[in-house]
């Protein structure tokens, strides 16, 4: 659905210029900035700012005396986004003042025990993929696999079935040309397939577009505790198909946890509790990265302020909390703007959004705060910031939709709601608070992301013509500066792991300071997200990060203490558990070199894959070859010439299965194309201006024109840190807040 935006009026002259740095130019250009037919910006970044602060102020006008204000209001919003202490989420940034319209991130839909609702809800996610949303789904309503289908007397293929398939429909969508479909797919622990689901990804890339959780159950964790028995009901029937060990099916978790990463967990009858609109439903599944339950069809908008722009060593605590307490007035009226903007893909969505108005208000730049107020993230000082910060926000924020609701009256359905029977408010808006993932926007802000420390201190960025970059965080230069330890040799070695607890040389007060991701202990990972969840209406968007030595049973602790804490849910990922390992530190590295000398496995080939066929002009006649793909990646290749000889076809086939077992061994594409590539034959022949020589040429020649466009020398992607690297620019990846992200160019993977 879209609609034709009412013009803009046009960008005031006196507007101060916006100041990037230079990531935050290239993630702008790369995702953000409206592009023309030959995909290049016509958009300058001040330009963008506009847009979206005069598309979101024009909503004034919807309420009684705001007209009069909408000039006031575009202003203020330009200065709050440009000052970097503000963003909302991407599509809003993407999106406001365009033909698309669409501005929200987190949606939820239902998935029901039918064919036709089950394919609803796989259009119904390709729509909000392709407007740069990402979706949420309970598998739990489908019956269990091999029940009787009574209208066919056929048997079910149970959830796991139908889960490919979404995963399936997302591989072929790429949201809005800018974003990559992200899902999350739960499963109650009590459903019969759950053993299947916690299974699901055992082998390296399967459902590669999606977050998996077990949705647990109070009864089931108190099962655990117990070390009793619980029984596995099927949802079409209410019958009893089994009973299960507790123990041992959170043991299979934690298992599978410690070996992927995969599935986390989500307490749904702790989410359940802080429903606030209890009347309308249930709450069953979340966003892809674990931090907006919603109801289905409900979707939310969210957005986060910039902590790091508000340390002021000029004030008693050298927080600036009165302007800290204007920004979030104004970035809540800011995202009850954007629920009026947002041209939403189904109706059904558009009047759950409307009903209950939920906002997420969140933050970044945590760590880089810690840093400039000298605080450990790994200490009681430093979670007790982030308790009392959280809880100024929390508080801020009612205020502020109290004030909403006085203005514009309470969101719809607040008659029946908690706060009505708890006598508060009324509210705006159900919910105002929300801890997202914050990648491409923390970058763009030029601060840390989200709740997460930093994952290094130092880091070498490859630039134009193969110099290197030796990128530092300013707030760590500045203390070494001070301190007179500062040298450009100092941070070369730190860029070689990205910490500094082993240099001894340093002052120890820097060390103390200046922890990474990998430095902290799981357990004040945990501790960090129970403290921002105590005040967050929502859920907390949080890796707890594990070295690759943690054990099964440290998993289990953590689980455990999750549960204990307070915590919605929890993701671990312990340091180098998957082939496809994104930036990860020496000890995760050494295990993948252990294992990669030792015996080559070569990847089972699926019962269903998917593929293409390209016809090649060849000298011997028409080449058709096949590439069926996993994950966007060629997986087997077939290659049939016609009206050849028996001999030629015999070639033909014995390259396409060689071709087949290097890629199923894991083989890369660029080593396979320098193999083949320049091949000469007896019979060469031009297929658009090239030159083929021969048939494996000709393979070689689609290989590269598929897979290898624009890929740059096979040594930028080989980062500082030899791990491995974005896929679109060759910098290190990172895992946090559940997705792995591009520091340097923005782009992001939620899921597999």
């Amino acid at each position: 659905m879209t609609q034709t935006p009412a013009p803009l009026p046009p960008m005031p002259s006196d507007l101060p210029e916006v100041v990037l740095n230079e990531n935050a130019k290239v993630v702008l250009s790369r995702r953000y900035l409206r592009k023309g037919p030959d995909g290049k910006p016509y958009e300058l970044p001040n330009e963008l700012f506009w847009r979206v602060a005069a598309k979101i102020a024009a909503q004034e006008a919807n309420f009684k005396g705001g007209k009069s204000k909408v000039d006031e209001r575009a202003r203020e919003y330009y200065g709050l986004l440009t000052s970097f202490k503000f963003l909302p989420n991407s599509p809003t940034l993407m999106n406001a003042g365009t033909d698309l319209g669409q501005l929200a991130a987190c949606f939820v839909l239902p998935v029901g025990d039918s064919i036709e609702e089950i394919f609803d809800a796989v259009k119904h996610a390709a729509l909000i993929h392709k407007s740069g949303g990402g979706t949420g789904f309970s598998f739990s309503r489908l019956r269990p696999t091999d029940s009787r289908v009574g209208s066919t007397g056929g048997v079910a293929s149970g959830p796991l079935s139908f889960l490919r398939i979404f995963n399936t429909a997302t591989e072929q969508i790429k949201q809005g040309g800018t974003r990559r479909g992200a899902n999350m797919g739960i499963l109650r622990v009590d459903h019969p397939d759950i053993l299947r689901f916690i299974k699901a990804k055992e082998r390296e890339g399967e459902l590669n577009n999606f977050n998996l959780s077990v949705g647990l159950t109070e009864a089931f964790m108190q099962a655990v505790d117990k070390d009793e028995e619980y029984e596995l009901i099927a949802p079409n029937n209410g019958e009893v198909r089994e009973r299960l060990k507790a123990r041992e099916v959170f043991t299979m978790l934690v298992q599978k946890a410690w070996e992927s990463g995969d599935p986390g967990m989500v307490f749904l009858d702790r989410i359940n509790r802080d429903n606030p609109t209890p009347q309308l439903g249930e709450i069953e599944a979340t966003n892809p990265c674990g931090e907006q339950p919603l109801l289905p069809y409900e979707a939310c908008n969210l957005g986060s302020i910039n902590l790091a722009a508000f340390y002021d060593e000029t004030v008693h605590d050298r927080i600036d909390w009165e302007s800290l307490r204007t920004v979030i007035h104004q970035s809540v009226r800011f995202l009850d703007n954007v629920i009026e903007a947002s041209v939403y893909p189904l109706p059904q969505i558009t009047d759950m959004v409307r009903t209950n108005r939920k906002i997420g208000l969140g933050l970044m730049g945590f760590a880089d705060l810690l840093y400039q107020l000298g605080v450990a993230y790994n200490s009681q000082e430093g979670v007790t910031l982030a308790e009392r910060l959280m809880c100024f926000i929390q508080d801020e924020s009612k205020l502020a939709s109290k004030a909403l609701a006085d203005e514009r009256g309470p969101f719809p359905a607040y008659e029946g709601s908690i706060f009505s029977a708890n006598k508060q408010g009324p509210y705006r808006n159900a919910t105002t608070t929300t801890i997202a993932p914050t990648g491409t926007l923390s970058i763009i802000a030029g601060c840390s992301s989200g709740i997460e420390p930093l994952f290094a201190l130092s880091f070498v960025r490859n630039v134009m013509d193969g110099d290197k970059l030796v990128e530092v965080n300013p707030y760590f230069e500045d203390a070494l500066k001070k301190a007179e330890a500062y040298s450009p040799k100092l941070m070369e070695e730190v860029a070689k792991g990205g910490s500094i607890q082993k240099m001894d040389y340093l002052p120890e007060d820097i060390r103390r300071v200046f922890v990474t991701a990998m430095d902290i202990e799981p357990i004040w990972h945990l501790k960090m997200q129970a403290a921002f969840q105590k005040c967050t209406d929502n859920a907390v968007s949080k890796t707890v990060n594990l070295p690759n030595s943690a054990s099964q049973e440290d998993i289990w602790d953590i689980y455990w203490k999750a549960y204990e804490y307070g915590c919605k849910g929890v993701t671990v990922y312990r340091d180098g558990c998957k082939a496809s390992q994104v930036l990860c530190t020496g000890d995760g590295q050494e295990k993948k070199k252990d294992e990669a000398e030792g015996k080559t496995v070569v990847r089972k080939r699926p019962d269903i894959v998917y593929g293409f066929t390209q016809k090649v002009d060849t000298g011997l006649g028409a080449l058709y070859l096949t590439i069926n793909e996993q994950d966007g990646k060629p997986f087997e290749v077939f290659a049939t010439i016609g009206k050849s000889g028996k001999s030629i076809t015999a070639k033909a086939e014995a390259i396409g299965r060689l071709v087949s077992l290097a890629l199923r061994s894991g083989v890369e594409v660029r080593d396979i194309v320098e193999q083949l590539k320049g091949i000469g034959g007896e019979h060469p022949k031009f297929q658009k201006k090239i030159l083929l020589q021969s048939i494996p040429d000709a393979v070689a020649w689609v290989l590269e024109n598929r897979y290898m466009t624009g890929e740059k020398h096979a040594n930028a992607h080989a980062n500082a840190l030899g791990k491995e690297s974005c896929p679109e620019c060759g910098e290190p990846l990172t895992f946090e807040e559940g997705c792995h992200c591009c520091k340097q160019c923005g782009y992001t993977k939620c899921g597999g």
